[in-house]
């Protein structure tokens, strides 16, 4: 097993089957299934039938509760597509430092877009983030939609070490042009790749992986236009849930900023989905500069 990090924690059955045995000894001899493809930040694991385990990799959070288990029951009902419910919250331990999650299980496959008709997922993921946007930000957590501004030191350190096409840094200087989002802050999910999307009957029946969930831009959410491969899917988002030029123009930053720091971090060898996603995202970004 690659490892994609270099200070990850090696997360085995044997490490969850103490931990469960420590603090939740119903579930310590429930089947545990390690859950593929494997997310960049958490390791997932399906406990039994009814649940599922989300073990941060590195750098987990060592204060409770977190924001999951306080907004995904408030959010849950007013959203189109399935989330999970959290159910408990492991305590860190001498063998694992951090808080770890037990959810419920959302049925459903992770698939590549290739497998999936990729204009109505665009359409399903327009309608979901559009009811994302609508939900009350009172009092909800700061999420992942920070100005471009902000984002630009660390962009700048990937792009010095990104091999690849030079037209790259001209387009995240075009995004930093684009006008800031002045209106109120938004929900937003912050992390609609693919691997979070569950797939039933052809058709995106759920959201998972809610930790980069909070307010501000939603850009950071619109860009999963990007992320679905194709001019037209891309432009059926937008028919969807129409968007302003400026946070167009930001959530074309997002993406490209994403796919920037995801090729100059992993390899093939340790994250091959991913790079090849990022690929494609960097690809549909670039040729819209000779679209007609």
């Amino acid at each position: 097993m690659a490892y994609m990090h270099p200070d990850e924690l090696d997360i085995r059955e044997p490490l969850l089957r103490r931990l469960l045995c420590e603090q939740f000894p119903d579930w310590a001899d429930l089947p545990l299934t390690r859950i593929e493809p494997e997310g960049t930040v958490n390791v997932i694991f399906r406990l039994g039938n009814d649940l599922s385990l989300r073990m941060p990799r590195r750098d987990g959070p060592t204060e409770a509760p977190s924001k999951e288990f306080q907004w995904l029951p408030t959010l849950r009902p007013k959203l189109p597509l399935e989330i999970p419910v959290p159910i408990a919250q492991g305590h860190p331990t001498d063998e694992y430092p951090w808080f770890w999650d037990v959810y419920n299980w959302v049925a459903g496959e992770t698939l590549p877009i290739e497998s999936i008709d990729a204009v109505q997922a665009a359409r399903d993921l327009a309608a979901f983030v559009a009811a994302l946007q609508q939900m009350d930000p009172v009092g909800a957590p700061a999420g992942r939609g920070i100005p471009l501004a902000e984002r630009d030191k660390e962009i700048r350190y990937w792009l010095d070490r990104f091999d690849g096409d030079s037209r790259v840094e001209a387009e995240w200087e075009r995004a930093m042009t684009a006008p800031p989002w002045d209106g109120p802050p938004v929900w937003s999910h912050g992390d609609l790749d693919v691997r979070n999307w569950l797939v039933r009957h052809g058709r995106i029946s759920g959201v998972i992986d809610w930790g980069e969930m909070g307010v501000g831009d939603p850009a950071c959410d619109v860009m999963v236009a990007w992320k679905l491969h194709s001019p037209a899917a891309r432009d059926a988002f937008r028919e969807t849930l129409p968007t302003d030029d400026a946070t167009w123009d930001r959530a074309r930053g997002w993406v490209l900023s994403q796919a920037v720091a995801a090729l100059a971090y992993y390899t093939p060898e340790n994250n091959a989905a991913l790079c090849h996603e990022a690929q494609s995202w960097l690809e549909l970004v670039l040729s819209e500069r000779n679209d007609p």
